[in-house]
């Protein structure tokens, strides 16, 4: 017999961090426990106000009628993705025995790593640079840019710093606009960014925008990323979202998309179009974080991961995940938290 419960979190932000969508100090979210008696598996369900479209008004009502129906009469979740997320995971912990080791593999034995990006936050230029050059020092081939949130001036003043000391053979640049582009100024930006050699640019506008953003897939120098553009497609949908704007690259977000086996159903679609992808994590704790990183090391993608989140917290929770020249590494020694 399985019993389920769930448990309200808040992450606290080393310092504020800064989005399109504007400030965040504190990260919310919930874990859910299901045992059977014996072993106990725990999932994370992560979502983040503003841009998840998980239904925030009745989400701890939904999170008790799961816990209180496990086994049967489960609420409707299509407007739960980080719930489906989080109930996904908590039961493939539990199914191999509890140990937070959902995918065995040589990663999670300690023998390999995965590659991941640095994450640069908007901010002053000041902030945004002595990040870029702690990134740099940390040993991360590849760096995400936030922008947005200053002058465009000003961000291709900084790019044009990065340059001035680290070509595209030494440094690869993404940038992530999520949505801050408006279609008449988009294509202008992007021509001026190109001088940079960018490897790619995230959600350049806003989602559900299918016409105008098929046409910056055409026509942009920089090639084009989808990420919060996927959120909430499901089925058939996926594949026409793909064969209508036809972009370089698909960005995964377990948390914002309902878990696995739909990011499986994105891999597929894509791949069958030669559009390559790879996964982001979505400001989960080492909890959700722990268990993106081992799915997306079964997947044997190339790519460099945006898995370096785990670090912006004071008070996340001792895993053993760890963060070093560029990668992310797991050491089987060490010790989740007690209870935990």
């Amino acid at each position: 017999m399985f019993r389920a419960s769930f448990q309200k979190y808040q992450l606290q932000f080393t310092q504020p961090v800064l989005t399109s969508r504007g400030e965040m100090k504190v990260k919310n979210g919930y874990f859910i426990a299901v045992s059977n008696g014996t072993n106990t598996g725990i999932g994370e369900c992560s979502f983040i106000e503003g841009l998840s479209i998980d239904d925030l008004l009745n989400y701890e009502s939904t999170l008790r009628t799961l816990c209180n129906f496990i086994t049967n009469d489960q609420p409707d979740l299509k407007l739960f993705p980080s719930i489906r997320f989080g109930l996904e995971t908590a039961l493939l912990d539990l199914e191999n025995g509890g140990r937070k080791m959902l995918f065995e593999s040589y990663f999670t034995k300690g023998k390999k790593q995965i590659a991941i990006n640095g994450l640069v936050w908007m901010g002053k230029r000041g902030f945004m640079l002595e990040q870029i050059k702690q990134k740099l020092a940390d040993g991360f081939g590849c760096i995400k840019i936030k922008v947005g949130a200053i002058t465009f001036e000003e961000e291709v003043s900084i790019l044009r710093f990065i340059r001035s000391k680290f070509p595209a053979d030494v440094i690869e640049i993404r940038l992530d606009a999520n949505g801050g582009f408006t279609f008449n100024d988009a294509l202008r930006k992007l021509e001026k960014l190109s001088q940079f050699n960018i490897h790619s640019i995230e959600q350049p506008i806003k989602q559900r925008q299918p016409e105008l953003m098929k046409n910056i897939c055409a026509n942009s120098p920089i090639p084009v990323a989808l990420d919060e553009e996927l959120i909430g497609l499901h089925g058939s949908v996926q594949e026409d979202i793909l064969d209508m704007i036809k972009p370089a690259y698909i960005i995964l977000k377990p948390s914002l998309l309902g878990g696995f086996k739909v990011c499986e159903e994105w891999i597929a679609k894509a791949e069958a179009r030669n559009i390559k992808w790879w996964a982001t994590s979505a400001l989960e704790s080492n909890i959700g974080l722990n268990a993106i990183a081992q799915w997306v090391f079964t997947k044997n993608n190339t790519m460099v991961q945006g898995l370096g989140t785990g670090s912006l917290y004071t008070n996340n929770i001792p895993s053993p995940l760890y963060i070093g020249k560029g990668t992310l590494g797991y050491n089987p020694k060490l010790v989740w938290a007690e209870n935990f």
